[in-house]
């Protein structure tokens, strides 16, 4: 079984206009609304795959039941600390170049002693787990310190997973071991104050996470698909070529192929052939909409990894 932990989940809004005119009047073409949030897509993803898996995290009153609703059909089981409130609602705007503009919401406050509540939660739960992932960003009155007091309950035979901006991560790192972390380039970049141009560069800058104990990191390309590392060994594997029509939920489908391979114990080529199959295959899918079993399987089918050096 799979633990994922999402700190802020978020209604997610995704608008379609043929262009984007800044201070004009745009007109709608499509408009879709999903329950997700980070880790809960990953949850989503994994059931996908055919494995189970468990999403908590904080969880507000007003949406819960619309959230619960989603992962229910998904197969996902889930336990939740719950708050007062609303969900944060994010906008994606898509114009028809495949331009995405993001508007994230900071979502209601959370108190001290519901962070106290999940903290607890996931000491008592997660020690039943091979494999945890807490990935997203933190609601209002939570402190990146948070996520080291998250991770640090989670008893060292749980592989932990994280997916997280720098503040998150630098907390989580500080606490305990890390089995993996999923930056993309962006991210890599921001991490570790470096300019990358090549694969070379990005093997390099992915010994600052090294270096702080993370046995492996997998960078997220888009388009060009993605370097997976554990500092001796490095493989890169080029995404298939696809119609895109969002990339949002592909980072997350990535990490729940990871989870997938990493829990059926596969050598770490394949980790990286899962990710970058998942990662691909959800950006054929419209608005926040994640993989299909399907599409993986055939994407899946026509990619390979290849050993950078």
């Amino acid at each position: 079984m799979i633990l994922t932990i999402c700190p802020n989940p978020s209604i997610d809004c995704t608008i379609e206009l043929d262009s984007l005119n800044v201070g004009k009047l745009n007109r709608v073409d499509n408009k879709v609304e999903t329950y997700s949030g980070k880790a809960l897509n990953v949850a989503v993803g994994i059931a996908r795959l055919g494995e189970k898996s468990l999403a908590t995290g904080f969880m507000f009153d007003k949406h819960a039941r619309l959230f619960e609703q989603v992962l229910d059909r998904e197969g996902v089981e889930h336990d939740f600390v719950y708050n007062s409130g609303s969900a944060r609602t994010n906008y994606k705007i898509i114009d028809k170049r495949s331009m995405l503009t993001e508007i994230n919401d900071k979502g209601e406050r959370v108190m001290e002693f519901k962070q106290e509540e999940l903290i607890e939660k996931v000491a008592k739960i997660s020690p039943d787990y091979e494999i945890a992932v807490m990935s997203g960003s933190l609601p209002k009155g939570v402190d990146p310190s948070f996520y080291g007091k998250v991770v640090e309950q989670i008893p060292s035979h749980v592989k932990l997973i994280l997916d997280t901006e720098k503040a998150n991560m630098l907390s989580a790192l500080g606490s305990r071991e890390v089995f993996m972390v999923k930056p993309n380039l962006r991210e890599l970049e921001e991490f570790t104050g470096k300019d990358i141009h090549s694969l070379q560069d990005m093997v390099s800058a992915s010994k600052k996470y090294l270096d702080r104990g993370v046995k492996y990191v997998l960078v997220s390309l888009g388009a060009e698909g993605a370097v997976l590392t554990d500092g001796t060994d490095s493989y890169f594997c080029k995404s298939a070529s696809v119609a895109v029509n969002s990339t949002v939920g592909a980072g997350d489908s990535m990490v729940a192929a990871s989870c997938v391979g990493i829990s059926k114990g596969v050598p770490m080529q394949e980790i990286l052939r899962m990710a970058a199959a998942a990662g691909t295959a959800a950006v054929t899918t419209s608005g926040t909409n994640l993989f299909y079993r399907d599409k993986y399987n055939e994407i899946y089918s026509k990619i390979y990894s290849e050993r950078i050096y």
